[in-house]
């Protein structure tokens, strides 16, 4: 099957999804969404997928990038929900190991703590246990002199030592498009910038479909299904107001935020996850060139689309690392970027933010609508998994068509046909030796972006050649072939998509962004073929977006 998942295939996907009935329609293309249209797809489902933003707008890009085993859910006594994660993880990992980087975690114990040398040690033994952990990743325990040869930053004072464990960074929202290029490749059918307006029903009031509209040119139409799954998000509850019929289960939302400071100023090459003086855990997570600290936990009530990180969260961030790091010394003018995040949690009334459980659960309506809510980055595929075990059998019968079971265990991701994580260095270093001999590229960056798209880089190589014979842009080589794949493969449609999440480089890399933003939008304005208008309207969105990202939000107003 032609793989149709360009910015410029939009009226052909558009043209199949309205000329047949799908198995399953998909509301929602984060994570969650992704996953269910890839388990789907590779059981042998007709599938369709609309996203009201881009892929990986909502929450799939702004979360603390870790596909972790949830060592800190022990804490909260679950026990099934670590065992499941920490099996759950090596398999996410073993199945994009380009997106997924195993990082030693540090746990500092200190005097008067919330968690004691004892207790840490116990319950990480445990967490390795549960969660099925490798050998050569179990726990150690390190003195408060081991702790601080590797981490010279950590207070000093009260530090009884530290656990020393392994957790698995994340890019999300490449994670998220890689799994949606999946399902594609394998014939799924799905669309950004796409929004549900209402649902189709049947003479029995069941849903058989959804209206949507086009956001970039205003045109409406019907996507027809056997199965409506609601994937929005934080979104969920907003989607199923537009059924008749609820039930009385919805999300408590909740904001968190990061902050990123250059390694220049905040020097740490070795990951930190530590408490604060108001019970909070938070982490310090080297990447590249920068640290990335977070998270926040506060209830949020406000818009879900673009949450802002504010001074008072900043605030509590830059606290939060002179209070474990005190010789530091960060302050305001020290944060290169930042993030805001809104996590759907599932309501359970009389709990703090920080206490209520990062569960997924399935709501059904009488009207047939099937919402998949709450969840956590790490159990995407599971989640999809229990899902489809569950809808396949009474579609089967609705269809006559006969279901695989789950064949995703094993399955690559678009990217991660590197023979498994035990050869990702050598991809690494093969492909980023290819992009300097070739095209000039240094290790460095031809290492970054072999990692950012895994063995999808042949394909980069092609648009280097292309901008190498060409030569008709001011982009540099590598960034013109990350743009041309991006657009042509990725459904890259505005400035944003590209360098906010596709390419990370609105967070990670702001000094290469500023120098470089305008050349990009100029480029997709040759492209796309921009008014002068249209071009001017992206630039001031992606210029709001740098903003927000550079200082808290409320700075604007003042």
């Amino acid at each position: 099957m032609v793989q149709l998942f360009s910015a410029f295939d939009r009226e052909t996907i558009e043209r199949n999804l309205q000329e047949e009935k799908f198995d399953l329609v998909i509301v929602g293309g984060g994570i969650t969404g992704a996953g269910i249209a890839l388990d789907a797809t590779t059981r042998g489902m007709n599938v369709a997928l609309v996203e009201m933003g881009d892929f990986a707008s909502g929450t799939s890009s702004r979360s603390t990038k870790l596909v972790h085993g949830g060592l800190r859910y022990l804490q909260q006594f679950e026990i099934k929900e670590v065992a499941d994660l920490g099996k759950e993880r090596a398999i996410v990992y073993e199945n994009g190991p380009h997106v997924t980087t195993p990082e030693w975690m540090m746990l500092p114990f200190h005097k008067g703590g919330n968690m004691g040398k004892t207790t840490a040690s116990f319950g990480i033994r445990l967490y390795d246990y549960l969660a099925g952990v490798k050998k050569n990743e179990r726990r150690k325990i390190l003195s408060a002199k081991e702790t601080l040869a590797k981490n010279p930053f950590v207070k000093k004072d009260g530090l009884k030592g530290s656990g020393y464990y392994v957790e698995y960074r994340t890019d999300d929202a490449r994670l998220t498009i890689e799994v949606m290029k999946k399902a594609v490749e394998l014939g799924a059918n799905a669309i950004n910038y796409t929004k549900a307006e209402h649902f189709l029903y049947d003479d029995k009031k069941q849903v058989v479909g959804v209206t949507v509209t086009d956001r970039l040119t205003g045109k409406a139409y019907d996507i027809k299904g056997h199965r409506v799954i609601n994937a929005a998000g934080p979104w969920v509850d907003k989607v199923r107001k537009l059924d008749y019929a609820t039930n009385n289960k919805h999300l408590r939302l909740t904001k968190g935020i990061h902050l990123v400071i250059d390694k220049q100023k905040f020097p740490m090459e070795q990951a930190v996850y530590f408490d604060t003086p108001d019970g909070r855990m938070v982490f310090a997570i080297p990447r590249d060139k920068k640290v990335y600290v977070g998270t926040t936990d506060t209830v949020y009530d406000e818009a879900v689309i673009n949450p802002k990180a504010l001074e008072s969260d900043h605030n509590y961030v830059i606290k939060a690392i002179n209070y474990m790091f005190p010789h530091v010394h960060i302050s305001e003018k020290d944060i290169e970027s930042s993030w805001a995040g809104v996590r759907p949690l599932i309501y359970e009334e009389g709990k703090d933010p920080s206490e209520i459980s990062r569960k997924d659960e399935v709501w059904f309506s009488e009207s047939g609508l099937i919402t998949m809510a709450g969840g956590k980055l790490t159990g995407y595929r599971k989640m999809a998994e229990k899902l489809l075990d569950d809808v396949s059998k009474t579609l089967s019968k609705e269809t006559g068509k006969k279901y695989k079971p789950v064949q995703t265990k094993h399955l690559p991701i678009s990217g991660g046909d590197i023979g498994g994580s035990e050869q990702l260095e050598t991809f690494l270093s093969k492909k980023a030796k290819e992009g300097n001999n070739r095209f000039g590229w240094t290790l460095e960056e031809g290492r970054e972006i072999a990692k950012r798209f895994g063995s999808n880089i042949d394909q980069l190589f092609t648009y280097a050649q292309e901008h190498k014979e060409q030569n008709e842009t001011t982009l540099p080589n590598s960034l013109y072939a990350e743009l041309r794949y991006s657009i042509q493969h990725e459904a890259v449609t505005t400035p944003i998509d590209f360098l906010l999440r596709r390419t990370g480089y609105l967070l990670f890399d702001m000094p290469y962004l500023l120098e470089w933003k305008d050349a990009v939008v100029d480029e997709m304005a040759k492209q796309f073929h921009w008014s002068d208008d249209v071009k001017q309207t992206y630039m001031e969105e992606l210029n709001i977006q740098i903003n927000d990202a550079r200082e808290p939000a409320d700075w604007h107003d003042r």
